[in-house]
């Protein structure tokens, strides 16, 4: 729930209270209470069930499938990983700086680049998961596709504006974090989704009974079956494309945006980038998650090659994805109470909380030591995908205090924020490929080299460790944004955005 994110990353929603004229009843809206319906809440969290269906999936087997499969180099699979991250990072400020600039129709200015992308998407994820017949430009093929896809996930991600009540502010901020609400379980529904589902249906593909009758040295033939299976998992990710978009567009009405005075304008992106980069607690807050994010990616995408080659929990893989998917969802809200009880800053030693747990899993791989640690991840990587998304408000509202700039502010800051941890993924996963191609990982093989074992072990255990270790020391040093009162805060942010997406 990205995931990317991101992976990563999902949005919620992002509300707006428009200046009317007259006060008229809205479609989706409550005519007696001027409030969103139950309908346009469900069907504006369901909107952002693909991506997270799609994102975990990706996460946590697109390594697998690439190496074990498809039977690319380790080295392709390091520029296929890093050049998908890399588009869907630069598509972001493209895709934002497209839509600023697109003429508002019937149904709505982003609505109409989210129904083009839909059909295009889900293409380009089912190319992605398909064997092509050739052999040698196939990593080629991946890499288009899967930069293609990351690439229109950006797009689709960007949250619609939805109008609240103009005559009563506090009611329109409760009405944002409902459907901010809607959209966060929803998305956490699919993340769950992906993962299940995909893992079930591939499930078949992978395993230790392909290996009976090989001699262990030789690469394993890619298998009819194998390919047959993650067809069919990539087709059924792909129909939630089209099947859940078209209910957002059924239920969910895009409002327009509310007009600002000329004198109002905020400076350009690149000046207001300049100035958000140059804020201290901004600076030490992108830095910190650079190493925390970077460091949840690895764990995550190496997660299934380690079970599969660095021990013997090839038989439990699915069943561990799923421990720290649904340990990750449900320790959300505890920890959303303990940021609220013990701050922000004490909440942040919950993610450290695996340290030693991954690194008893690469000593001991054992089944009971992998579920504690699966458990125990879910509940870090939980803490460190909520905990940017609180503390970003914080700094950006401490920004406001010092400078008193325009709008637009806020869509910098958590726009290159994503930017930031984006390229920070693709750097690491792209990195971490090229050291198990340098130790000689051999695509295919039922047992891999005493070497590429050990640095498997490394990259699940020693890796996430340090990067978490040093993002939590830079986070802790110096002082913490100063926190406006909530009616400073109210009139400062009116927008905001909310990811939690695991993949």
């Amino acid at each position: 729930m990205s995931a990317s994110p991101g992976g990563t990353s999902a949005s919620a929603a992002e509300a707006l209270s428009p200046r009317l004229a007259a006060h008229t009843p809205e479609p989706g809206r409550d005519s007696r209470t001027g409030r969103l319906s139950f309908c346009t809440k469900m069907c504006y969290g369901i909107g952002g069930i693909p991506n997270q269906v799609a994102s975990s999936a990706i996460a946590f087997y697109l390594q697998l499938f690439l190496l074990d499969v498809a039977q690319i180099p380790a080295a392709q699979v390091s520029l296929v990983l890093f050049g998908g991250k890399v588009s869907g990072a630069a598509a972001d400020p493209v895709a934002g700086f497209f839509i600023n600039r697109s003429r508002r129709t019937g149904s709505g200015r982003l609505m109409p680049w989210v129904l083009g992308c839909t059909p295009f998407i889900s293409l380009a994820y089912f190319f992605l998961w398909f064997l092509p017949p050739f052999t040698n430009l196939r990593g080629l093929w991946y890499m288009t596709f899967y930069c293609l896809f990351q690439a229109l996930a950006t797009v689709s991600r960007w949250p619609l504006f939805l109008s609240l009540d103009p005559w009563d502010p506090i009611a329109g901020h409760s009405e944002r974090d409902s459907a901010t609400a809607y959209r966060i379980t929803m998305e956490m529904a699919g993340t769950l989704m992906g993962a299940a589902v995909h893992g079930l249906i591939v499930s078949g593909a992978h395993g230790s009974h392909k290996c009976k009758d090989i001699a262990l040295p030789d690469p394993v033939a890619i298998t009819p079956e194998a390919t047959r299976l993650y067809t069919i998992a990539a087709a059924v990710v792909a129909v939630t494309y089209p099947v859940c978009i078209g209910l957002l567009r059924l239920g969910v009405t895009e409002q327009p945006e509310p007009s600002t005075p000329a004198s109002s304008q905020g400076p350009s992106f690149l000046a207001g980038l300049g100035l958000t980069v140059r804020h201290p607690p901004y600076l030490k807050l992108v830095i910190s998650f650079l190493f925390i994010s970077a460091a949840i990616q690895v764990e995550q995408s190496y997660l299934v090659l380690f079970c599969t080659h660095a021990s013997q929990l090839h038989d439990h893989v699915q069943s561990l994805v799923l421990t720290i998917l649904v340990s990750a969802v449900l320790s959300t809200p505890l920890w959303e109470w303990v940021l609220q009880r013990f701050g922000k800053r004490m909440s942040a030693f919950g993610i450290c909380v695996m340290v030693p747990f991954v690194i008893l899993l690469a000593v001991v791989p054992t089944a009971p030591v992998a579920y504690v640690v699966a458990f125990v991840s879910g509940l870090s990587i939980a803490v460190s995908l909520l905990l940017p998304w609180s503390m970003l408000p914080d700094v950006v509202d401490d920004f406001q205090l010092q400078h008193q700039h325009g709008p637009g502010m806020e869509t910098i800051f958590y726009s290159s924020y994503v930017f930031f941890t984006k390229l920070s993924g693709a750097g690491a996963l792209g990195i971490s490929m090229l050291s198990l191609e340098f130790v000689g990982y051999t695509a295919g093989v039922c047992k891999q080299a005493e070497q590429v074992v050990v640095t498997l072990k490394v990259l699940i255990g020693a890796v996430p460790t340090c990067m978490i270790l040093t993002g939590l020391c830079i986070l802790m040093v110096g002082p913490t944004p100063k926190v406006p009162s909530p009616d400073t805060s109210r009139r400062l942010s009116l927008r905001r955005r909310t990811s939690y997406s695991l993949a």
